[in-house]
């Protein structure tokens, strides 16, 4: 019997087919197995699939202190495949800690979804913030009451956002009750107020200004501004903690406008790009001389 087998000598593969030999003829085991032949032929000839492959930067917007993100894969452009058709549309979610240089914030989660391609960038845009899973279940305690709300509105350039709130019942000052539970028409009170927080911070600014907003913290727990608000205007009513936006996400977006993505990206299409100086030539171009 014979054998057909690949081993690896200096890091090249080499294939091996081992013969039988009968009284009448020789032949090989890959004459007679094409199973075992077409095996070989893919071996030999396969191609590591990333020489198909080019890297391109992704960009975050201006509003973040950190601009570059990281890099994606793509084939590279071939025929009518164009790799700018499948690199649009590609959703990245990031830390907003490593986007702010600030561990405290992150907690949140950051999604930004690539609209527009610029030589080996890829400029995104704000597509929605999430709370991580250990961050939202560290809040959940007993005795006290939780409080969500959610809310559609729409921003000025266009953006139908859908806001997401959480809240907790806290402690009043020298309290001795072990329980902190808020009554239904409380909650209810609550809730409006946040109703109407909501709406005053989002409608009366862009997505820009509204991004801004949520990832600025006023507080030493990371706290964003709207739930800061809301923490300030429901003391009266019942005292609240741990006031967050924990979710944001992009309902329905106007129509594509590239400058308006390049006016969020500062107007740097290239990013951080090294461009080159300048170099002036002394060259002076001779007089024309009246005979030769």
């Amino acid at each position: 019997m014979g054998y057909a087998y690949v081993s690896t000598e200096s890091g090249k593969t080499v294939f091996s087919v081992a013969t039988l030999t009968t009284p009448n003829s020789t032949f090989s085991i890959a004459q007679q197995s094409p199973i075992t032949l077409q095996l070989i032929t893919r071996l030999s000839f396969s191609v590591d699939p990333f020489t198909r492959k080019d890297w391109y930067d992704i960009k975050a917007p201006s509003m973040f202190d950190v601009r570059q993100v990281g890099k994606t894969l793509v084939n590279r452009t071939q025929g009518l495949k164009n790799a700018n058709d499948y690199l649009k549309g590609r959703v990245v979610e990031v830390s907003l800690g490593d986007l702010t240089k600030d561990e405290d914030r992150a907690f949140r989660k950051i999604k930004l979804r690539v609209d527009e391609i610029q030589g080996k960038n890829c400029l995104t845009n704000f597509h929605g913030m999430d709370f991580t899973s250990d961050k939202l279940r560290s809040l959940v305690k007993k005795w006290q009451s939780l409080l969500e709300a959610f809310i559609d509105v729409k921003t000025t350039d266009g953006y139908l956002v859908r806001l997401f709130v959480i809240a907790f019942t806290a402690r009043r000052r020298n309290q001795i009750k072990k329980t902190t539970y808020a009554q239904s028409s409380q909650i209810r009170q609550i809730r409006k107020k946040m109703f109407e927080i909501m709406t005053q911070e989002s409608a009366s600014c862009d997505l820009k200004e509204l991004v801004s907003k949520l990832i600025t913290s006023s507080s030493p727990i990371a706290q964003d501004i709207i739930g800061h608000r809301i923490e300030k205007a429901c003391q009266g009513i019942f005292p609240l903690q741990n006031v967050y936006v924990r979710k944001v996400k992009i309902l329905k977006a106007p129509k594509f406008d590239v400058q308006s993505l390049l006016a969020l990206h500062g107007g740097d299409a290239a990013g951080d790009a090294d461009v080159g100086t300048k170099i002036k030539s002394d060259f002076v171009e001779p007089a024309v001389q009246e005979s030769v």
